[in-house]
This record gives C-alpha cells, sequence and structure tokens, in this order.
C-alpha cells in the first residue's frame, strides 16, 4: 500500500480549511500535515510539515496564491502545487500554469474530483477541471492572446494603454460611446478578463504601437 499524500492546505478562510479537511478525512491514501492563511505561514509549514502537495487558494490578502506558487516553485521545487480556486478565469489560469501549478480546481468541484486532482498531481501529472480545461489550452497556446483582437479592438486597446476614456476612444475613432464599450466588452471576453483594473493593466503589459 503507497504512503498517504501529505497536504499542505493554504487558504486565508478557516472554515474553508475546515471543509477541506473533513472532506480529506474520508480519503485514507491522503493526510492533512498543515494548514496556513497566509504567505509567511505557508513557507513555514512548507519546511517543517513536509507535505508532498500544497492546496492553494488564489485570493488571498497580501501575497495571493499565484505569487506565492512562484515561490513553493523556486524555494520547494520537490512540493507540487495544486490551485484550488473559485475563478474560472482563464487569465488565471494562464498566470497560474506560469508560477508553476501542475493543475487548477475550482472549488466548487465534487470531492472525488478534487482527490482526484490531488492524486494526479502529486504523481507528477497535470489536473484541470473539466469547466475550465478548454481555457487552459487557451493558456498555453503558442499564440499570443492578443492575436485573436480584431484591427479595431487593438485600437481600442492601445489606446486603453495611453490611459485613453471611452469618450475619448470615441472622439479619436469617431465612434459612440456605446460602440466603444461593446469593444471593450469583447476584448475581455477574448482575453479571459473580467474587471476593468485587469484590463489596463493588460493593455500596458501588451501595448501595440
Amino acid at each position: 500500500m503507497h504512503p498517504a499524500i501529505r497536504l499542505l492546505l493554504i487558504d486565508d478562510h478557516p472554515l474553508v480549511r475546515d471543509g477541506l479537511r473533513a472532506r480529506f478525512e474520508a480519503s485514507p491514501n491522503l493526510l492533512v500535515v498543515g494548514e496556513a492563511g497566509n504567505a509567511d505561514e505557508a513557507l513555514a509549514r512548507a519546511v517543517t510539515a513536509a507535505p508532498d502537495l500544497a492546496l492553494m487558494d488564489i485570493g488571498m490578502r497580501g501575497t495571493n496564491g499565484i505569487e506565492l506558487t512562484a515561490q513553493f516553485r523556486d524555494r520547494f521545487p520537490h512540493i507540487a502545487v495544486l490551485i484550488l480556486s473559485m475563478h474560472d478565469n482563464a487569465e488565471y489560469v494562464r498566470q497560474a500554469v506560469r508560477a508553476g501549478a501542475r493543475g487548477y480546481v475550482l472549488k466548487d468541484a465534487p470531492a472525488h474530483e478534487i482527490v482526484t486532482a490531488i492524486e494526479r498531481v502529486a504523481k507528477g501529472e497535470a489536473y484541470y477541471s473539466a469547466a475550465i480545461a478548454a481555457r487552459v489550452v487557451q493558456a498555453t497556446t503558442t499564440h499570443a492572446p492578443i492575436d485573436s483582437l480584431t484591427p479595431r479592438e487593438r485600437e481600442i486597446l492601445t489606446r486603453i494603454a495611453r490611459g485613453r476614456a471611452n469618450k475619448q476612444i470615441a472622439q479619436e475613432l469617431d465612434l459612440s460611446v456605446r460602440t466603444v464599450e461593446t469593444h471593450r466588452l469583447n476584448i475581455k471576453r477574448k482575453l479571459g478578463i473580467e474587471g476593468q483594473a485587469e484590463l489596463i493593466k493588460f493593455a500596458v503589459e501588451n501595448r501595440l504601437q
């Protein structure tokens, strides 16, 4: 019989960690050896608890789960990281993969799927919830996400990077404000982006001349 997989639960909500621990107690091949509610605790537990796998939330206060995943990759490459998140956003998936996560599962997934993901990732395989599998393909494609934009959408993205508001963009491109708003929505949909701040960040980082 194989030894139990040693788990480190990283989530800033104690109730979530309690729920996960209760789920895993029913699985003889899983053993929770530590919990952490922030990055500092997680890094310390990674040393003292010697886990095989860290089950990582993204939306933590302070250092978020993606940044912490990158720290685990650099400091503890022997510890596999599986993201367990409520977000099915393609950009989060892309960033998590780049940071070194071996899998990404949604928090509302059935308990048996989360257990399967842990077992697969602990063996060195990759695992992603079926609901975001298509997003993983998009996130790891050799084509940049920006390639999916139309020439008009690229013009608008360029102006977003320059700090232009919708009204200014409409005036510069001789469009209605509503048309610019529609283009913004289409850009966010194609890039897998939700918030305005995230769109502006992407626009600046991928600025077109």
